[in-house]
């Protein structure tokens, strides 16, 4: 066993200090400091298989796997869960849809494994607030807040996604909400945002809560307007967005905005949508948001991306299956994204897009139970959790 100590030591500029050459081993009860940049600036040419930097971007320690793979980000917990039976049977990023109206509320959560085709299965059912509700997840545990089952709730409802079972209540929101507040997530923090109160106002507030705790929510910032009905879920690890929705008096935009969600402070202007539309589905991988589907009123197929890392408006991606209403669930892994529910042509279908490419959807398989919608007025879409989605 080689072995070397030094108190310092570079060779950044070819200025002759030699490599270390067979070391197998340092000890020492300080650190290492590895070499560090962004991912535009990550080496390609002559980098060994096992070669490790720090990424500024994502904060996050990445190896190279090889020519073929690339750089991958160090994972510090598993995000592909087993435990289904037929397409679900095997490893993979877990997608649940939660809640929703079909025709009526329905508490129900059922779950699919993003990188397989076939059927959802039964995983458990929200203790309250059926509908209207707003969605936030990590890796092992996911939030369902606020909502109606009728009443407008406080609830923060939570459970684990690596098991089955029912939620249990986990703190309460700064005030009820329901009107569909926008859920965002990453690796520590759920953000929720918007939503209408108890006495049918829409609302600016953004809160947040720590997922791993059971706490109450406490205050973020505000948005750039009152808005509810907005499409969520689509963050990378530093920045969640969200799209659309109704301003106060009632009006459909098509506002793009986003928050840093390690931070607390307002909403910042993004881009547009390429319609003005209320409840967008949308979800993304850490790079690219996707959305989908809405209502401008009438029901649209379209879907749409951008990337989180920029700031602009939509770029067309492709189309759904059909004509679909706003009230569509997505659950995304590192490369796909699922839409499910809707209340035409069947509320039931799941249909997906390969996030890094564009083109139509295509079928995936259908729902335990379908997700369809009440009315123009009252809009249910299921809620969404997936361990592997872009904020984590």
């Amino acid at each position: 066993m080689s072995k070397i100590n030094v108190r310092s030591f570079s060779n950044e500029n070819d200025d002759g200090a030699p490599d270390i050459v067979g070391v197998s081993t340092f000890s020492s009860t300080a650190y290492f400091v590895p070499t560090k940049g962004t991912t535009q600036q990550r080496p390609s040419d002559h980098v060994e298989v096992g070669s490790l930097r720090f990424n500024t971007d994502t904060s996050n320690l990445e190896y190279y796997r090889g020519d073929t793979i690339g750089w991958s980000q160090f994972e510090l917990i598993d995000p592909d869960l087993g435990g289904g039976t037929g397409s679900n049977t095997g490893l993979g990023v877990r997608g649940l849809f939660v809640g929703g109206y079909g025709p009526s509320a329905v508490a129900d959560i059922e779950f699919i494994t993003i990188s397989t085709l076939g059927n959802s299965q039964d995983f458990g059912d929200l203790a309250d607030g059926y509908v209207q509700i707003a969605t936030t997840n990590d890796r092992t545990r996911g939030f369902s807040s606020g909502g109606k089952i009728p009443s407008t709730q406080t609830a923060m409802r939570f459970c684990t996604l690596a098991t089955l079972g029912n939620t249990t209540n986990g703190g309460d929101l700064t005030a009820a909400t329901k009107g569909r507040p926008a859920g965002i997530s990453d690796s520590t923090r759920g953000v929720i945002l918007g939503g209408r109160n108890s006495s049918d106002a829409t609302i600016n507030n953004i809160q947040y809560h720590t997922i791993q705790t059971t706490g109450d929510a406490a205050d973020f910032g505000d948005l750039l307007s009152k808005r509810e009905f907005m499409g969520g879920m689509a963050a990378s690890s530093t920045r969640g967005l969200v799209a659309g929705g109704y301003d106060d008096p009632g009006a459909r935009v098509n506002i793009i905005e986003f928050v840093t969600t390690k931070t607390l402070g307002n909403s910042t202007d993004f881009g547009d949508l390429s319609y003005v539309a209320n409840s967008v589905g949308a979800a993304s991988n850490s790079t690219r948001a996707i959305f989908a589907g809405g209502r401008t009123p009438a029901d649209q197929n379209s879907i749409s991306f951008v990337t989180i890392a920029t700031t602009g408006n939509v770029s067309d991606f492709g189309d759904l299956t059909g004509v679909v209403d706003g009230d569509i669930g997505m659950v995304t892994s590192p490369t796909r994204a699922v839409f499910g529910g809707g209340g035409a042509p069947n509320g039931a279908e799941m249909t997906y897009v390969e996030i890094a490419s564009t083109g139509n959807a295509v079928a995936f398989g259908e729902l335990t139970v379908a997700k369809l919608s009440h009315s123009v007025e009252s809009l249910q879409e299921p809620g969404a959790w997936s361990t592997g989605h872009g904020g984590l």
